[in-house]
């Protein structure tokens, strides 16, 4: 019996001593849980209402292009086959005010617009009212300007160059 009780204290010992810290030996990432233990600690309290998140266009916006901003644009020849007629705009007095002079003639030759900088879903339809049945859709225009050397718009893009008065 005194053996027993002689190698029973070790084990004891042992057994309290393996109550030390954890140590974690991997962290091999992955989404932290911290969310759900604090959903469960909130259990009492009503859990807050968030507007759904946007879907469709709306969830494209806003759109910033900080490479180009508002304003002259010097006409250069280009040789883009194939492009049509694109042209760049954004959401301030300068491109509303070429868009509602210029929307004839962007319209007659087929023209599609990107808005590049706006905050908005009523801006941009907004900017739609004032061409109405011509495509407007946001985008970014960094590639655009970075490819073609843009700092400025607005800016009718054709197969055989760029300007900002669009011919007749």
């Amino acid at each position: 019996m005194k053996n027993v009780r002689f190698l029973a204290m070790p084990l004891i010992l042992l057994s309290l001593s393996s109550h030390a810290e954890l140590n974690v030996l991997a962290d091999l990432g992955g989404q932290s849980t911290q969310a759900i233990f604090d959903a469960v600690n909130r259990q009492d309290s009503p859990a807050p209402v968030s507007a759904p998140p946007a879907q469709g266009e709306a969830a494209m916006l806003p759109v910033i292009t900080p490479e180009m901003s508002p304003g002259t644009v010097n006409p250069r020849d280009l040789q883009l086959p194939g492009i049509g007629a694109l042209f760049i705009i954004g959401d301030d007095d300068v491109s509303r005010s070429w868009l509602r002079h210029n929307a004839q003639r962007l319209s007659a030759r087929g023209a599609v617009g990107l808005v590049v900088n706006v905050d908005s879903q009523d801006a941009l339809d907004g900017l739609r009212g004032l061409a109405p049945g011509m495509t407007l859709a946001p985008a970014s225009g960094s590639d655009l300007a970075r490819r073609l050397q843009l700092t400025h718009y607005p800016v009718l893009i054709t197969d055989g160059g760029l300007t900002q008065e669009p011919a007749p």
